[in-house]
């Protein structure tokens, strides 16, 4: 089978704050040369390991709204306490993931765990943004919360682990319920070449967490991310960990469709982004608190 090509590849080492409690890289946004190669996924945030001093108060992202898309957040190190207007909501701590589909709209807030806040620590999670095709946009909103210990694994060989978390390896089915193809899986090896089939007509994107990987002559250190060839064939993705390797596999149907995208919204028109912001201002995707 062949081996998968790499198409374009980042290291992002600057960071920013998203609200006061996510201090991330910027991995991944939508452009039209990119959005080819990377749907159905959007945005990808790296919050890598970060100390947080304990406060009284939670730090976090206030009330905002989601329209268009999916928002699905992998835990690392430390808690996230989520909260919607659809009235899903928990806390998801190392090894979990939440995945929010938005659908037709809501209001969430996203903050650090009333337990971290107190105690402090490391801080580590992903955010991924997953793209809807046009006749879910307006689907109902749904929240799912998966717990590690739900989380199904496959051992490649005796070195590389894989947590299976949507989608299929091997014949062990990922938890997460999607809306379209799309495997999710959660890599850990050490100094091994790693193969994983990858199917026809399919977007492959590789985040390394820690470690480094080689593909061909090229060595992609920590923090790198890696976006594959999509072409009409089964190919192999592959590529040698060093020790200690851990590393995100995302890949996925592409949807076939324009994308509009402005803020928290991701539609299909323009026209289709000032209804959104407009059913927001009127209170029709809920509210968490009582405007002022």
């Amino acid at each position: 089978m062949k081996i998968k090509n790499v198409k374009f590849a980042t290291t992002q080492e600057s960071k920013h704050w998203v609200g006061d409690g996510f201090f991330v890289h910027g991995l991944l946004q939508p452009t039209p040369e990119l959005n080819k190669w990377i749907s159905p996924f959007i945005l990808l945030d790296y919050a890598s390991p970060h100390y947080f001093e304990s406060v009284s108060k939670p730090r976090g992202v206030g009330e905002h709204p989601h329209r268009g898309f999916e928002t699905v957040t992998f835990a690392f190190q430390g808690e996230v306490e989520h909260r919607d207007s659809a009235g899903g909501g928990g806390i998801i701590r190392p090894g979990d993931v939440q995945w929010m589909t938005a659908g037709s709209g809501l209001v969430h807030e996203e903050f650090h765990s009333k337990n971290f806040t107190k105690s402090g620590g490391i801080f580590e999670m992903i955010q991924l943004w997953v793209n809807l095709p046009k006749k879910f946009k307006m689907t109902e909103p749904r929240y799912q919360a998966i717990i590690s210990k739900q989380i199904e694994s496959v051992k490649l060989d005796s070195r590389s682990n894989v947590r299976v978390i949507a989608g299929q390896l091997r014949g062990v089915i990922g938890q997460a319920k999607t809306r379209t193809k799309i495997n999710v899986f959660d890599l850990e090896s050490s100094a091994q070449t790693v193969q994983i089939p990858i199917d026809a007509d399919t977007n492959t994107i590789l985040l390394i967490i820690s470690g480094d990987a080689g593909v061909g002559e090229k060595v992609f250190p920590t923090k790198s991310l890696i976006i594959f060839e999509r072409t009409s064939q089964p190919e192999m993705l592959q590529f040698r960990a060093s020790e200690n390797f851990r590393a995100m596999i995302f890949n996925g149907e592409p949807i076939d469709e324009p994308i509009y995208a402005h803020g928290p919204f991701v539609m299909n028109t323009r026209e289709e982004i000032i209804t959104a912001i407009q059913d927001y201002k009127d209170g029709k995707m809920g509210r968490l608190y009582k405007p002022d």
